[in-house]
C-alpha cells in the first residue's frame, strides 16, 4: 500500500490508505472540467469569500491541523502551527488580489485599442512534496481557486492525511466539489492525467529526477508546467558582516524543519578571517539542540521525515567523509528510536567531492572557506543549482551588487530565506522553473489572451 502515515519519532503506522482507481481518475478529470466550464462564466469576485473561509477555518483549526502535519511528517509543532498561519495568510492575499491581478491590461498599437486579458486554462495536475504537506498545496491552490482553475492533487506518499484534512477544509468553506480533488494515484496515472485533453498544466515540488519525468510528460503533450526543485543555497558572510546578524541567523537557517527546506541555507562560504567565528556558532547552537517528541514544546530539532529519509542522509555524509571530508561537529549516533540525526559542520569539501554539488536534505552544513570576495562569488554560482542565497553585508548597496551576481532565484540579505504571499518563489537552473506567489505565481497558469480592436 503506497500511501502510509508513519510517525517518524516512533515509527509506529497510524493509518493506510488505498489507492484510486482509474475510474476515479476519470469521475475526477469530468467533474473538474465541468466546473471549468461553469467558472468560465463567472467572475472571480464569486469565490472570494470562500477563500477568505478557507484561512478562517485554517486559523480556528490550525491547532488540530499541526498536529496532524507533526505526526505525519515530523516536524516540530511550533513549525507546523506556523506553516498553518502562512497558508491562512496566502489564502487571504489571493482572496484580496484576484480582482487586481485579473484587470485587462492594455496595450499600445497602431493597429487599434488593443487589451490582454486573463483567463482560466482548465483543470491543473499538482504533486507535491511532504516538506510542507499543507503550504505547498496552498501555494498553488489559493491564486488557481481565484482564476477558475480546478486542481487534481497527488501528494507524497507518506503525507496522506495531511492532503485529505486540506481538502476536507477546502469543502467545508463551501468550495464547489471538483475544486480541490485529492487522489491517491500512481506516478503512471500522473502521467495518464497530464495526456488528458481536459487537463492543462501541471505544477510540481519536488526532486530533479520527479521534475525532469513530469516535465517530459508535460511537454510531450504540449501543456504548461512549473517546477520548483532542489536547492544547494550558499550563504556568504562578507568582510563588514555583522557577526552578531550572523549568530542569530546561521544555525535557524540550517536547522529549520530538521534541514529538510529546498530553500534552506546549505553551503556556508565565509571570507578567512570570520571562518572560524561561523565554525563556533554552528557548533554552539548544534550542539545545544534537544532532540526529542516533535509535539513537546520543549523540543528543538524534530525527526526527519522518515527512516528512508535518515537512512539516505546518512549515505551521503558517509560518501563525503569518504572522499576527504572534515567532520567538524556531529554525525553521530543518535539513542532515539526515530529518524533523527544528530546536526552536523562538513569543512574541506573539494570539487571532486560528491556532496560538492549534491543536497544533503537534513541537519548538516558545509562551510566553506575563501580568501576574496570574487572567490566567493564563483562558489556560490558553482553548482547546478539556483534556488535562493543569503548575503551578510553591512553596506547594503554593497550587498545588493553582490546579490546581482549571483545565480540563483531569490536573495535575501542580512537574514535567511523566508516564505510570504507577496514576495515570488522560485529558482533557476536545476532548481526549476516557474514561480509561486504574488503577482508572478498567479500567473502561472493563465491565458494571457489579446484582443484587439481595429481602428
Amino acid at each position: 500500500m503506497a500511501y502510509q502515515t508513519i510517525n517518524p519519532y516512533n515509527n509506529q503506522v497510524l493509518k493506510q490508505f488505498e489507492n484510486a482507481s482509474d475510474e476515479q481518475l476519470e469521475a475526477t478529470l469530468t467533474t473538474g472540467h465541468a466546473l471549468y466550464k461553469q467558472w468560465r462564466g463567472e467572475p472571480a469576485e464569486t469565490r472570494k469569500a470562500t477563500l477568505h473561509k478557507v484561512a478562517a477555518l485554517l486559523r480556528a483549526q490550525k491547532h488540530d491541523l499541526a498536529v496532524i502535519v507533526t505526526k505525519e511528517m515530523g516536524k516540530l509543532i511550533a513549525e507546523s502551527e506556523a506553516e498553518v498561519d502562512l497558508c491562512a495568510d496566502i489564502a487571504d492575499y489571493f482572496a484580496d488580489h484576484a480582482t487586481e491581478f485579473l484587470q485587462p491590461t492594455p496595450l499600445t498599437t497602431a493597429l487599434g485599442d488593443a487589451h490582454y486579458e486573463k483567463q482560466a486554462l482548465g483543470i491543473l495536475v499538482m504533486v507535491e512534496p511532504w516538506n510542507f504537506p499543507y503550504y505547498q498545496i496552498m501555494r498553488v491552490f489559493a491564486p488557481n481557486f481565484m482564476i477558475g482553475n480546478p486542481l487534481l492533487l497527488k501528494h507524497a506518499s507518506n503525507t496522506p492525511s495531511s492532503a485529505e484534512a486540506f481538502v476536507k477544509l477546502v469543502e467545508e468553506a463551501g468550495a464547489p466539489k471538483g475544486s480541490l480533488t485529492n487522489l491517491f494515484i500512481s506516478y503512471d496515472q500522473v502521467s495518464k492525467a497530464i495526456a488528458d485533453p481536459r487537463v492543462a498544466g501541471v505544477a510540481l515540488t519536488g526532486s530533479e529526477r520527479g521534475g525532469a519525468s513530469v516535465a517530459q510528460e508535460a511537454g510531450a503533450n504540449l501543456k504548461k508546467s512549473t517546477l520548483e526543485l532542489g536547492g544547494n543555497d550558499p550563504f556568504i558572510v562578507l568582510d563588514d558582516a555583522d557577526m552578531d546578524k550572523v549568530k542569530a541567523w546561521a544555525p535557524q537557517s540550517r536547522l529549520s524543519n530538521a534541514g529538510q527546506i529546498c530553500a534552506a541555507s546549505k553551503r556556508f562560504i565565509v571570507m578567512a578571517d570570520k571562518y572560524q567565528q561561523v565554525l563556533d556558532i554552528l557548533k554552539d547552537s548544534f550542539a545545544a539542540v534537544k532532540m526529542g517528541d516533535p509535539l513537546d514544546p520543549t523540543t528543538t530539532l524534530a525527526p526527519l521525515s522518515s527512516m528512508k529519509a535518515r537512512d539516505t542522509l546518512q549515505k551521503r555524509v558517509d560518501a563525503a567523509v569518504a572522499a576527504g571530508a572534515k567532520v567538524y561537529y556531529g554525525n553521530q549516533p543518535v539513542d532515539l528510536p526515530g529518524a533523527f540525526f544528530q546536526p552536523t559542520i562538513l569543512t574541506d569539501v573539494t570539487k571532486d567531492n560528491p556532496s560538492y554539488n549534491q543536497e544533503l536534505f537534513g541537519p548538516v552544513a558545509t562551510v566553506y572557506k575563501v580568501d576574496t570576495e570574487e572567490e566567493a562569488i564563483a562558489l556560490a554560482n558553482d553548482s547546478s543549482y539556483g534556488l535562493g542565497s543569503a548575503i551578510f553585508s553591512e553596506d547594503d548597496a554593497h550587498a545588493k551588487a553582490v546579490a546581482s551576481q549571483i545565480e540563483t532565484g531569490m536573495t535575501f540579505i542580512n537574514r535567511a530565506w523566508a516564505s510570504v504571499p507577496e514576495l515570488p518563489f522560485g529558482g533557476v537552473k536545476n532548481s526549476g522553473y516557474g514561480r509561486e506567489l504574488y503577482k508572478l505565481g498567479f500567473d502561472a497558469f493563465v491565458n494571457e489572451h489579446l484582443v484587439v480592436s481595429a481602428k
